[in-house]
């Protein structure tokens, strides 16, 4: 066995004027910048133990609807399918064309409305930009939902097909590429439902499916549609010399369409639609609904196209549309709600709102673990392992048997801990817009993880550091939705553009601290990074400083090296104490109104800082390792990972330390 004495190896403490405040209590004001007052923050702990019960109560659901797919065969008698009738096990292929962070993020309460009716095999095809393809693949790989797969397909390579198009419409270049997607999907795919990512399903997606039998062996009928509900498509009618694209009556709207891609492949597709395009744009100059105003004049030209699908699979909530109101009254049921405008006022506009925006509301805020299994039909074989880790784990139980197994899981009290400390946590990576640019190849990301307890020091943090900062935030569905309220609501949040939000979704009763600080990590775009807690402030410039000295650590080419930051703490955790300068911080220090940090609860996590050499050195010395040191750091982004087996509260960076030591990266 080596000695320590043999394997000594040097941190590097560089001298910064830097303080950091460690921020126990709450602000004495009772409302905090993020909109949390006094009340809601002392209700925070009855909130977290009323979700632990919630996702107890869902594992419970998953172990009893597994049990029944071993047991049971199903039938759904109604709606398109008569009561003789067995649902068809035919995998359903959905498209969405998805481009940007921000509808990377919408789309997921898209297919949350998906998963949570569905009882057929999926596959979802993505049409994606880079940002957006990076960030839901890696959410799909972590959601690992039972029988479905994820496609992605790179947009860049047809941009070139549509980009010639003026549009004026929001959505741009990704508006115009459903036109394509005869060609960028792969040719063995028949059919597929496209929808837009503003569209919620009240209803088994299984039953649009069915629709395609409307289409028989005209091998003319290729696209079905619902017709528009609004009078965009009639000259005149919205506003005086409103001069829309041809359209047969009020046209139809493409948010929802059904596409026989063999029939449009083998009717020259694409040469229809260019044609149609180029044509129109001679005095019609641009688009103005994107695809949709293509598509309408196509269909106008060749009404053979089309299969009228009923109006209650795309009701849609805009500020033009009219008729949504008589389709509900007509038929008395709603499949698919789409938003189709941003204004909440829109939805007043008719007399189902409080039903539509409820039902938003609630994808948005439902637990995606309780969607990850599903009650597939019969005609999948039982005994076919499972796909998702809860399916997995439960899949021999004996029949009969369930409650012996959660007698049996529940006397190992210590089994939740280890599996914390080992399992995939469903992870959204920058939820939230994000630009990678960067001043120069010397920037440090400050990266930290929080949960919904310590949102309140996001304010001092985004004021004081203004470089980069990655973060990994470890919250419910319905935290991740007000989180989205409260990023939307301040400007000092939307204004930072360099600041990577990447979501952690809660899963169990633990905080996996060091699954959270690697996602945070390596999701930093710099090559240098402050490994940091979220309740420090750091001093005024210092990213600025700190970026001075990076230099430091590819001085020794044998020996990499870390940077030390000291860290203090507030008496009295009043943050108008913090001082201007070093000077300041010592005459602080002396009166004991600062103090070293947790120097009387855990001395030896920072004793080795050597904080008496601090106060008196005016240039970085070197300092050594001790047993259970845990120092904050500047380091390259190559440092090894956390161990993720820690969780909760103790030895989770003193383990860091100490296999960065043991692998002599210092």
């Amino acid at each position: 066995m080596i000695k320590l004495n043999l394997q000594r190896v040097l941190l590097t403490l560089v001298i910064l004027l830097s303080l950091f405040i460690l921020i126990h209590k709450e602000k004495p004001s009772n409302t905090n910048w993020l909109g949390f007052n006094q009340r809601e923050i002392s209700l925070s702990s009855r909130l977290r133990e009323s979700e632990d019960q919630v996702r107890w109560l869902g594992r419970q659901l998953r172990l009893v609807q597994q049990q029944r797919r071993l047991n049971t065969s199903y039938k759904t008698t109604g709606g398109l399918y008569n009561s003789t009738e067995t649902f068809s096990c035919e995998t359903i292929h959905i498209c969405i064309v998805c481009s940007g962070l921000d509808t990377a993020r919408t789309v997921v309460t898209l297919l949350k409305s998906i998963l949570f009716y569905r009882k057929n095999p999926l596959v979802f095809h993505f049409i994606s930009d880079e940002s957006a393809r990076n960030s839901l693949s890696h959410l799909a790989t972590t959601w690992r939902i039972s029988h479905v797969e994820f496609k992605f397909y790179a947009a860049e390579p047809v941009l070139a097909d549509v980009a010639w198009i003026p549009n004026k419409h929001y959505s741009g270049v990704y508006g115009l590429l459903k036109l394509t997607l005869p060609k960028i999907l792969p040719v063995w795919l028949e059919r597929v439902i496209v929808l837009d990512t503003d569209v919620v399903l009240a209803t088994d997606i299984a039953r649009l499916w069915q629709l395609f039998t409307k289409f028989g062996e005209d091998k003319s009928l290729c696209l079905g549609l619902v017709e528009n509900q609004s009078d965009w498509y009639i000259p005149g009618t919205i506003w005086t010399n409103h001069r829309p694209w041809p359209a047969l009556g009020r046209g139809y709207n493409t948010g929802v369409i059904l596409m026989e891609l063999s029939r449009l492949r083998d009717i020259n597709w694409h040469t229809m639609w260019r044609t149609v395009a180029e044509h129109n744009l001679m005095t019609l100059l641009s688009t103005s609904l994107a695809d949709q105003d293509i598509i309408n004049t196509l269909i106008k030209r060749h009404p053979s196209l089309v299969v009228n699908l009923p109006c209650s699979w795309n009701i849609q909530l805009s500020e033009h549309s009219l008729y949504q109101q008589l389709c509900q009254d007509k038929t008395k049921e709603v499949n698919i709600i789409h938003f189709n405008s941003p204004e909440k006022k829109v939805l007043r506009l008719n007399k189902s709102f409080k039903y539509f925006q409820n039902l938003l509301e609630t994808f948005q805020q439902l637990d995606g673990s309780l969607v990850q299994d599903a009650i597939i039909r019969n005609c999948v074989d039982s005994t076919r392992p499972a796909e998702s880790s809860t399916s997995t784990e439960i899949q021999n139980i004996p029949p009969g048997n369930i409650d012996n197994y959660i007698t049996e899981e529940n006397e190992d009290e210590c089994r939740e801990m280890r599996e914390a400390g080992s399992k995939v946590y469903r992870t959204h990576l920058f939820y939230l817009p994000f630009s990678n640019t960067h001043n120069s190849s010397t920037e440090v990301t400050f990266v930290a993880t929080l949960s919904n307890d310590r949102m309140h020091a996001l304010e001092g943090l985004l004021t004081a550091w203004s470089g980069p900062i990655s973060l990994a935030l470890y919250l419910t569905d319905a935290e991740a939705a007000r989180f989205t309220q409260l990023y939307q609501s301040s400007p000092l949040m939307k204004n930072r553009r360099n600041v990577g939000y990447h979501i952690v979704y809660k899963e169990n009763w633990f905080y996996p601290v060091n699954y959270l600080r690697n996602v945070a990590k390596k999701e930093a775009t710099t090559d240098y990074i402050f490994l940091c807690d979220i309740d420090f402030l750091p001093s005024e410039d210092m990213e600025v400083k700190l970026s001075e000295y990076v230099h430091l650590l590819e001085e020794n080419s044998a020996t990499k090296n870390v940077l030390v930051v000291p860290a203090f703490e507030s008496e009295r955790y009043r943050i108008d104490l913090l001082p201007n300068n070093k000077a300041d911080l010592l005459k602080q220090l002396d009166v004991g109104e600062i103090i070293r940090f947790r120097s009387r609860q855990w001395e030896e996590g920072h004793s080795a800082t050597n904080y008496l050499k601090w106060k008196s050195s005016t240039k970085p010395y070197k300092v050594t390792w001790q047993a259970n040191y845990e120092p904050y750091i500047v380091t390259h982004k190559s440092i090894p990972d956390y161990d993720p087996r820690f969780v909760g509260f103790g030895f989770n960076k003193v383990s860091h330390i100490y296999q960065i030591y043991r692998k002599a990266f210092l």
